[in-house]
């Protein structure tokens, strides 16, 4: 099964409520790189509250990285205070 993305957006922060509830959406698996932090490691303004409001609202989270850096994985998760798996190795074409 191939999956196309029919939302694009610019920002992690740019996913609401709405938009979770229209497409019947209960949980999120986020990246770090790029998504959550930059590349000097600094997470954007407005991350830590968008997390927040939606898990007031009752949406899952967990984080998904390929990062083998697992200090800077498990940092950001507990900053959002959310549960974290590092070096996942996504894709993987072979079962594990």
């Amino acid at each position: 099964m191939i999956l196309y993305p029919k939302l694009y957006l610019k920002s992690v922060t740019q996913i609401t409520i709405e938009i979770l509830k229209k497409n019947n959406i209960k949980a999120l698996i986020l990246d770090v790189d790029n998504t959550l932090i930059d590349y000097c490691r600094n997470m954007p303004d407005g991350i830590k509250k968008w997390c927040e409001e939606l898990k007031k609202s009752g949406i899952k989270f967990c984080v998904l990285s390929n990062s083998n850096k697992k200090d800077k994985v498990e940092n950001v998760a507990k900053i959002l205070d959310i549960p974290y798996i590092y070096f996942a190795k996504k894709p993987f074409k072979k079962r594990i």
